[in-house]
């Protein structure tokens, strides 16, 4: 199909358990060869919407279309263009690697000599080649996620569904698992993750949706989202606080509506870009102002969350798809001078 297709396309998704809605009216556009990330936390409908994309569950309504196939009427045509890893592996403990890998294989078709070339195929590009004999009853947490990942991978489908792939792995195979999804993606694969980790959504994700309650309730690119939530600000510290006027005085023209803060004895200067920073900091020099550090302070995704919720993971008063202004909690980057 023209790769103008979109990878999934979702209207008004539904799905209802014991008339409690779990999914509401979830609407998703996710083009092919990104990683489009759902962020909620648990409880906010994301493994549920996944589990209807990937046609293991049927919508209450609505509808969807992986490459253009309803996921409702052509079940076995979405299900020849994806894979997914679910929260918890799904490998059998008694077996070999190699011998999970040969069962996904052949139950997909594969002849046994075609189901084993594969096999050590994935056991070599996950780094899992020297234990391929080995009982995955054996094998650690984060070798067990990389052998369900690799199993995913049998059919090298087109759309890949992650459903909070680093839950539980220590934060050196968090990194590796985030660089298998990187890979992937340059070799023209979609993926789809859910997440609770702001951080993972954050490195990975071209496009992010955030899930409260079953609800999207905000989407855009991380910085678009970070966007919404305050402004990015720079700080200046002085080394002597007696030039704060006149630095201040100094600075306001260069900052967004001229507004000029103290905290601390740091002057805190509200930017909607960086352009004029550098002209700023000459004009600070030309006036003989010395400075003992600049620092560059963006919003982060834990303040979207926190915007777009009550902090509990429930939705406050904020409309969905916008955002409120509130007191950043900031992620500061810079220097000392």
């Amino acid at each position: 199909m023209s790769s103008i297709v979109p990878a999934i396309e979702a209207c008004g998704l539904s799905k209802n358990f014991h008339g409690t809605p779990a999914v509401d009216a979830v609407d998703l556009h996710v083009p092919a060869g990104r990683v489009f990330a759902l962020l909620g936390t648990n409880g906010a409908g994301k493994t549920t919407t996944v589990r209807m994309l990937a046609t293991l569950l049927r919508p209450d309504s609505g509808t969807a279309r992986v490459f253009g196939h309803d996921v409702v009427r052509e079940a076995t045509a979405v299900r020849s263009l994806i894979g997914v890893t679910g929260q918890y592996a799904s490998v059998d403990e008694d077996l070999t690697a190699r011998e999970n890998l040969m069962i996904f294989g052949r139950l997909v078709g594969s002849s046994r000599r075609r189901a084993r070339i594969r096999a050590d195929e994935l056991l070599e590009e996950f780094g899992l080649a020297a234990v391929a004999t080995r009982r995955v009853g054996h094998f650690s947490g984060g070798m067990r996620r990389r052998l369900d990942l690799a199993a995913s991978l049998i059919t090298r489908p087109r759309l890949l569904f992650l459903d909070e792939p680093t839950t539980g792995l220590d934060p050196r195979t968090r990194a590796q698992m985030w660089q298998t999804v990187r890979d992937l993606v340059a070799r023209g694969s979609t993926v789809l993750l859910t997440t609770q980790y702001l951080d993972e959504a954050d490195e990975l994700a071209d496009h992010i949706a955030v899930m409260d309650r079953g609800r999207v309730v905000a989407d855009g690119t991380a910085d678009e989202l970070k966007a919404g939530v305050g402004d990015m600000s720079v700080t200046l510290a002085l080394a002597d606080a007696g030039d704060l006027p006149a630095a201040a005085s100094v600075c306001a023209p260069f900052t967004t509506r001229g507004d000029v803060a103290v905290e601390d004895g740091v002057l805190v200067l509200p930017m909607d870009d960086l352009d004029p920073l550098a002209e700023m900091l000459t004009a600070l020099r030309v006036r003989e102002i010395t400075l003992t550090s600049v620092n560059v302070v963006r919003p982060t995704l834990d303040e979207v969350f926190f915007a777009l919720t009550d902090g509990s993971g429930h939705t406050g008063s904020t409309p969905a798809g916008s955002m409120q202004a509130g007191s950043p909690r900031t992620e500061p980057t810079g220097v000392a001078i």
